[in-house]
């Protein structure tokens, strides 16, 4: 009997061991694909001087920052390694701010097109490089929302003696009531409402100048509705994102085994491949961006 816990023991260990080894390999290649377009992106003037390109960098660096810090914790808790809890929030900080950051940029993009496709008088002033700074400012503000909500309840919560427990580190361990996670969900739910209004909303003014314009600001605007039917389908994957604990929860409760699958699983379709394929397809859809990346990584 104690043969066969032990077997089955070693036996789950390897299979982690194995399912790290290719998270690690993953996140090398994601990493390395996004560091490219970063560097693309401060290779000409043009687009770091440009609104819709400097969304595009901020979406990258998030990116990449969610999957580095995601990949750290992953190891952390495969191998049960503990932390201090003070040094926890710190790192959850970091990643409940980005792991906003990303779609509130996609909605911000989103309007960037409406505003070239449905009002392109003012969208030389409206998105001009000073705009675009102060936009991702509050960008960053707006993001800080959830993460203040979920930090607070917690602080309201929490002993002092907590800060200085050992635990292992997940978003998790700010949920000490069950009402924390409700309002923690009600809050995601809230912002991902108004932010599919904005990109529906979009949509629609588009698709009607699509209708009604020329045949060159035809082209021009079917374009700009690809361009939002992509963003939404990005902003899907990150509500999928944040939906995965809750379904990763209710699966625990039936099941640890499957509990693992389903968590290795959902981390591999919606936390590492969407923060390098989305970024990259949108990359190459932009003709002078693709030029750029094609150069810059054929050529050097």
């Amino acid at each position: 009997m104690a043969d066969n816990s032990s077997l089955v023991g070693g036996e789950f260990l390897l299979r982690q061991i194995d399912r790290v080894i290719i998270v690690q390999l993953l996140v090398m290649i994601f990493i390395c694909i996004n560091v490219l377009l970063i560097v693309t992106f401060f290779e000409k003037e043009c687009f770091y001087t440009t609104a819709r390109y400097m969304f595009f960098a901020v979406t990258l660096l998030s990116d990449s920052l969610i999957l580095i810090l995601s990949d750290i914790l992953l190891i952390l808790n495969y191998f049960q390694i503990t932390m201090q809890v003070w040094i926890c929030i710190i790192i959850s900080v970091v990643v409940l701010l980005y792991l906003i950051v990303t779609p509130v940029t996609l909605t911000v993009m989103t309007l960037e097109c409406y505003v070239a496709i449905c009002m392109p008088l003012q969208h030389g002033e409206l998105c001009s490089q000073r705009s675009a700074l102060q936009c991702i400012l509050i960008i960053h503000g707006l993001s800080s929302g959830p993460c203040i909500v979920v930090l607070s309840t917690f602080f309201a919560s929490a002993s002092l003696s907590l800060y200085e427990q050992y635990r292992i580190c997940s978003v998790q361990i700010f949920i000490l009531h069950r009402w924390q996670n409700h309002l923690r969900s009600a809050v995601h739910q809230f912002y991902f409402l108004i932010m599919c209004i904005i990109i529906i909303f979009s949509y629609v003014k588009i698709m009607k100048v699509a209708k009604a314009a020329s045949a060159e600001k035809t082209k021009s605007a079917r374009k700009g509705l690809r361009t939002v039917i992509l963003h939404a389908f990005q902003l899907l994957l990150c509500l999928i994102r944040l939906w995965t604990p809750l379904m990763e929860s209710a699966v625990l409760q039936i099941n640890f085994m499957l509990f693992n699958d389903v968590r290795y699983f959902n981390y591999i379709l919606f936390s590492v491949a969407p923060k390098c394929l989305s970024p990259l397809i949108y990359g190459l859809r932009d003709e002078h961006f693709f030029y750029a990346l094609k150069k810059h990584a054929f050529f050097g």
